[in-house]
């Protein structure tokens, strides 16, 4: 039985599988693999790298924070933020890291602060991200690119 999956945040849907091998999650006390038939789970995100894996391929994301409704037939990803980790632009990244470190140094007003120090800590991770992408090559096969074959 496969387990369905749907990754959201407050814009939109961001993904929908419903035909889902296993989900692996970036809960806030470490990664936590989901299969289907999982107890039932309500529990909060973390930063980290959420992936779906389905019939030897897989979809990943950037999760920024949120919660996690994982049921024995489907998994409901409630992220603050999230993008697809295949379409992370370095280059958009780094001028994101350097611009909260700019901040950082040069100070903000108080207000500000807490907005610099988490603006800093997402294009980190998405970098760490980007770059164990590149490292692996094309040896990852996207669950949407299966798709679009069939």
């Amino acid at each position: 039985m496969p387990i369905h999956v749907e990754v959201v945040t407050q814009e939109r849907k961001v993904f929908d599988e419903p035909l889902a091998d296993m989900v692996l999650v970036p809960g806030a006390e470490g990664e936590m693999g989901v299969l289907p038939h999982h107890a039932p789970l309500l529990t909060t995100m973390g930063f980290g790298e959420l992936v779906v894996r389905k019939q030897g391929r897989e979809e990943r994301f950037v999760i920024y924070g949120g919660v996690v409704d994982i049921r024995p037939d489907k998994v409901v990803v409630l992220a603050d933020l999230a993008e697809s980790s295949f379409a992370l632009d370095e280059a958009r990244i780094e001028a994101a890291r350097q611009g909260a470190q700019k901040m950082m140094v040069e100070g903000v007003p108080p207000e500000q602060n807490r907005a610099a120090q988490l603006e800093l800590r997402r294009a980190e991770l998405a970098l760490k991200i980007k770059n164990k992408m590149k490292s692996r090559g094309a040896s990852i096969l996207r669950i949407v690119e299966d798709e679009a074959n069939e």
